[in-house]
């Protein structure tokens, strides 16, 4: 039976408001006194506004303000007004937060947004409040908010024992629900310095919840946390997830949760359903990474697992079993992955091997025309001081694709940093420096600078080192390049002892407009036709959350800005990154962005701004992976992936964008999108 569409009549644009206008261009001027006054407004989708504005102006002076609204009749005045203090992460709103706490909060996601926001507000004597304090009613209720709750806290470093014990009940506890699952694992993977106490306290929960829990990001969390938990149980239960669950998410995870006192062995465990492979490694005299699990790895179609799979080789120093298997293994289809066992191969050589290995490399080079397995190779190539001479010639090319030349002279400053760097060749390191700097591209650019600021690889810059970067600084078109106007600008304060860092400049050469006419042309709900060489990718745009940012992205569609541009950056399980005109990350348009922080979380499949800092957002943007909420409230989110998710996992670096253009808006499946 045919699916059935009927004509829907989009709603009202919110911004046809001229009072919404006015809320949100003050958000975007960052002006907090032209908000306040619609705290108390009689219009609640006016107080709403206004606070969650103040989450991205981020101003302690509207702390004061704010707390009354967390008593809001409006729920969603609440929320908004929870979430702006947990922004500002002020700890004076921690006693009224708690209060409000102590209290029935109806609503859940005004409960959950106070937690959170205590989560992010609290110190190391007050972080005991998200445990302490009792709430009304069921602890089902409480559950979710306490659990996102510990996991704010834990990311800002305030993990205790206590907050370990408490995240393994809200984990542990049956029938939990999955919010609460996700925030609780999402914690264990950020409490640093506790790695006795999740051995002691939390380590049957985390391995029940690796092996069995639905949620393959439970999983993937519970598979991160036990990376820290050195017990042979646990390497046993990573190397079973890493080569037999189900989601590629959560093999990548366990994969990477493998500790390099591991080694790869041709030996597989015994045919016996007794004698695990974790037995296996303790009785026969060490502990080995059996040989399957990661040729199965390498295996996979797609380029991200097999990349992290190869991976694993630059931390553990392959042996005699990875030597002979190593001739199949750069057989790999997928270019990241074989010039990465090629630089672990590099790293670990002995003395002997390395030229051989090295020549290997720098032939390949010369034959590939992909100018991103090219920057892959001299990353390779930059494990060996004794290619600098090679690298460095690289690094001065001045035709063709800048990806090259950037990622070279970033593979000179990792030779520098090599403990066998000849001392003789400091000057031609530091020359290299200052060639970068007077050539003016804006990758090297950022790369010299921070080499320049660093005493571990330049001990005693010269006054024409500081020169250099004063004329490179001053000859930079802003706001076009802020980025590398910020690595020059903080190398300069730093070298020359600056008490506080000089300010990125924030005249009306910044300053990016909202253009409302655009944002009203856009309706809400407007969808995106995202076409790559992987395959077609829908996108619906966030107009009411984000308008400066989806008029700008808008504008650029209608300009084919976009269209033919290369994925530059991919993270397995976290991002993949594009949009930029120059193709190696460091392009922009002749316009910067002010950050819009609104209430959006980053699950799968979100898709946020790039920038350098807040308030530098411009073109480039980015997709995640799989849930990643340490970018909640500090990346704009501006559209949401709605179709197509597999694809996006199966982008890898250059890839391309075909064409992007706005779908008509109108007819609409009168029932749900089958889940991707």
């Amino acid at each position: 039976m045919p699916l059935l569409v009927s004509a829907v009549p989009p709603p009202a644009h919110p911004y046809a408001d001229a009072t919404r206008r006015r809320i949100a261009t003050a958000q975007d001027e960052r002006k907090t006194a032209d908000l306040l006054p619609f705290l108390t407004d009689k219009n609640a989708t006016y107080r709403a506004a206004a606070a969650e504005a103040l989450g991205s102006v981020q101003d302690a002076k509207a702390v004061s303000a704010l707390l009354p609204l967390l008593h809001d009749a409006a729920p969603a005045v609440r929320r908004a007004a929870a979430y702006a203090l947990g922004q500002t992460g002020d700890s004076t709103a921690v006693p009224a937060l708690g209060q409000r706490l102590t209290q029935l909060e109806p609503n859940a996601l005004a409960r959950r947004a106070t937690y959170e926001a205590l989560g992010r507000c609290v110190t190391k004597r007050t972080v005991s409040q998200l445990w302490t304090i009792t709430p009304p009613g069921p602890d089902s209720a409480a559950a979710p908010g306490r659990a996102w709750g510990l996991y704010r806290a834990a990311l800002r470093g305030l993990a205790t024992p206590e907050a370990v014990g408490q995240a393994t009940k809200l984990l542990g506890q049956r029938n939990q629900v999955l919010a609460a699952r996700t925030g609780a694992s999402a914690a264990f993977t950020r409490m640093r310095g506790q790695d006795s106490t999740l051995a002691r306290v939390a380590l049957p929960v985390l391995l029940k919840g690796l092996s069995s829990d639905p949620n393959y990001f439970v999983r993937a969390n519970c598979a991160t946390a036990l990376g820290r938990v050195a017990r042979p149980v646990v390497y046993d239960a990573l190397a079973k997830a890493a080569r037999f669950d189900a989601d590629h998410q959560v093999r990548i995870g366990a994969l990477r949760a493998l500790p390099n006192t591991l080694q790869f062995s041709a030996m597989s465990p015994p045919p016996s359903a007794q004698l695990s492979v974790e037995r296996h490694a303790v009785v026969t005299g060490g502990l080995l990474m059996p040989q399957k699990v990661l040729s199965d790895e390498l295996a996979r179609p797609l380029a991200q697992e097999s990349l992290a799979a190869a991976e694993w080789f630059l931390k553990a120093k392959p042996d005699s079993a990875f030597n002979r298997a190593f001739p199949d293994l750069l057989k790999n289809k997928h270019f990241r992955a074989r010039t990465t066992l090629l630089q672990a191969s590099l790293r670990h050589a002995p003395a002997a091997q390395r030229p051989a290995t090295a020549d290997s490399i720098r032939r390949r080079y010369q034959r590939t025309a992909n100018q991103y397995e090219k920057a892959a190779l001299l990353t390779a190539l930059g494990e060996d001081p004794a290619q600098f001479d090679f690298v460095a010639k690289e690094a001065t090319l001045t035709t063709g694709p800048p990806v090259v030349p950037g990622t070279a002279l970033g593979a000179l400053v990792a030779m520098r940093g090599n403990k066998a760097f000849p001392a003789a060749r400091q000057a031609d390191f530091t020359a290299a420096l200052r060639r970068a700097l007077a050539g003016g591209d804006e990758a090297q650019l950022s790369t010299a600078a921070e080499a320049l600021a660093d005493p571990k690889l330049v001990p005693a810059p010269q006054a024409e080192d500081l020169a250099a970067l004063r004329q490179a600084r001053d000859k930079l078109t802003l706001p076009r390049e802020i980025e590398p106007w910020i690595a020059l600008q903080q190398a300069l304060d730093k070298l020359e002892k600056t008490a506080a860092l000089t300010p990125a400049p924030r005249g009306t050469a910044s300053q990016h407009p909202i253009d409302w006419a655009v944002v009203q042309s856009v309706p809400v709900g407007q969808r995106v036709r995202l076409a790559t060489t992987q395959g077609v990718v829908e996108l619906e745009l966030k107009v009411v959350e984000s308008p400066g940012a989806v008029a700008s992205f808008v504008a650029l569609v209608r300009q084919h800005f976009y269209d033919g541009l290369y994925f530059h950056r991919v993270v397995p399980n976290f991002v993949m990154q594009g949009g930029d005109p120059r193709g190696d990350g460091s392009g922009s348009t002749p316009y910067t962005l002010r950050s819009e922080l609104a209430q959006l979380t980053y699950g799968a499949g979100a898709v946020g701004l790039a920038s350098a800092g807040k308030d530098t957002e411009s073109c480039q943007f980015f997709v995640t992976h799989l849930p990643t909420p340490h970018l909640d409230g500090r990346y704009p989110i501006f559209a949401q992936v709605v179709r197509g998710l597999e694809v996006v996992q199966r982008l890898d670096i250059g890839d391309r964008i075909t064409a992007v253009t706005l779908l008509p808006a109108g007819a609409r499946p009168t029932a749900p999108s089958p889940k991707q």
